[in-house]
């Protein structure tokens, strides 16, 4: 029980610390990436879907996304939905080329784009925390129905708080990193 409960908190904290990964990567730094666009959805003959199901994305330059729609007719619809996502981008159609280039981010803009970053490692740790939390009252409760000792409880919580603190620490490091990556120009 014991063993269970540790590994599934983990996974969950593992879980949280991809998430994190995932939504810091969608915060665009001054350099092109393909999968900037991997959230943008794409009206695909009336249903919503991504944006790599309907076109191929490429690095034209360190400062240009190309996308390419494997159809004709959706070089209109991909371009108007990377225009109408929320990631500030304007793209250029050249034929069947939609040509996406990454503007210069204003040092204004990164001290804001290093806000949200913080605000989501704290939403990061919080989640984090709150496993924590889950967790040693899954130990209270299970001593309380005198399911384990209470010599175990405390080395259990003691690791379920090793455990915690690595994962912040792994969270302080991926914005230490997005942070770093955004003050460069």
């Amino acid at each position: 029980m014991i063993a269970e409960l540790k590994q599934t908190t983990e996974s969950k904290m593992q879980k949280s610390l991809e998430a994190l990964r995932l939504d810091l990567a969608k915060i665009r730094t001054g350099r092109a990436h393909t999968g900037l666009l991997d959230h943008v959805q794409v009206d695909y003959y009336g249903s919503m879907i991504p944006i790599n199901q309907v076109a191929n994305i490429t690095l034209l330059d360190a400062r240009t996304i190309g996308v390419q729609p494997w159809e004709k007719t959706m070089v209109g619809k991909v371009d108007k939905a990377i225009r109408d996502s929320d990631l500030g981008l304007n793209p250029a159609t050249q034929g069947e080329l939609i040509r996406v280039p990454m503007p210069s981010l204003t040092e204004e803009r990164r001290r804001d784009l290093i806000k949200v970053v913080k605000h989501e490692g704290e939403g990061a740790k919080i989640a984090i925390r709150n496993l924590r939390r889950d967790a040693n009252s899954h130990l209270k409760d299970a001593l309380k129905n005198k399911d384990i000792a209470e010599d175990d409880e405390r080395r259990t919580q003691e690791d379920v708080q090793k455990l915690t603190d690595r994962y912040v620490i792994e969270v302080d490091r991926l914005l230490a990193e997005k942070e770093k990556e955004l003050m460069a120009v």
